[in-house]
């Protein structure tokens, strides 16, 4: 499944009762829980048992938990929710119809992909041990460019940052274009070629790092 080796490939239903009765969340959580996912299981297993990648220092072990949702969206708490209850290395594969979109909590927040066929998910595991195979699926699901001086945690809120700034240009340009005053007009343009340089500092023009 998404491209990975069959020897990960398991498949382990987990009882949304059984994590209620263990983990014992608040009335709130239970109740948006209830209401976007319908059923939860272990669909492969990511360690030194099932690929030929040692454990590294933090990680010993992913797992690929496919969610089945009753909607399209999933709200972030729920995904903060289950990161913080199971102490595991996660990557949650929301399923709805026939598409998955991946999701991951990291840094404090939940980063979640885009919808994508079942079948156009093919999952990367490259690194020399599972600390680095982590980042990389993370980086890959979530849309993260590993660039040469920055690390993960820095990629994702440079990645952010970048998502607001972009926002803000195409919002100033809008107004530019439709501004009559000229002074005002110079003002907009001004800002909005300050704002590109921040972007580009963000995003940087330096090659993506190439993990071995």
């Amino acid at each position: 499944m998404f491209g990975l080796p069959k020897s990960t490939e398991i498949s382990k239903f987990l009882p949304k009762k059984t994590i209620f009765d263990r983990f014992k969340p608040a009335a709130a959580e239970r109740r948006l829980f209830n209401e976007q996912i319908s059923r939860l299981t272990i669909v492969a297993e990511i360690s030194p048992q099932t690929v030929n990648i040692p454990a590294g220092k933090d990680v010993s072990a992913i797992y690929i938990i496919l969610i089945t949702l009753k909607e399209a969206e999933c709200d972030k708490k729920n995904i903060a929710l289950l990161s913080k209850l199971i102490d595991q290395r996660m990557l949650f594969a929301l399923q709805h119809k026939g598409a998955v979109r991946f999701a991951v909590y990291r840094a404090g927040r939940a980063l979640i992909s885009e919808y994508k066929k079942v079948d156009d998910w093919k999952l990367d595991l490259t690194g020399f041990d599972l600390d680095k195979v982590w980042e990389n699926l993370i980086a890959e699901t979530s849309g993260v460019d590993l660039v040469e001086g920055r690390n993960l945690d820095e990629a994702i809120a440079a990645k952010e940052l970048g998502e607001r700034l972009t926002k803000k240009i195409v919002a100033l340009e809008k107004r530019a274009m439709k501004e009559r005053q000229p002074r005002r007009k110079w003002e907009l343009v001004e800002e909005i070629k300050r704002l590109k340089a921040e972007l580009g500092g963000v995003l940087g023009d330096k090659e993506k790092i190439t993990q071995a």
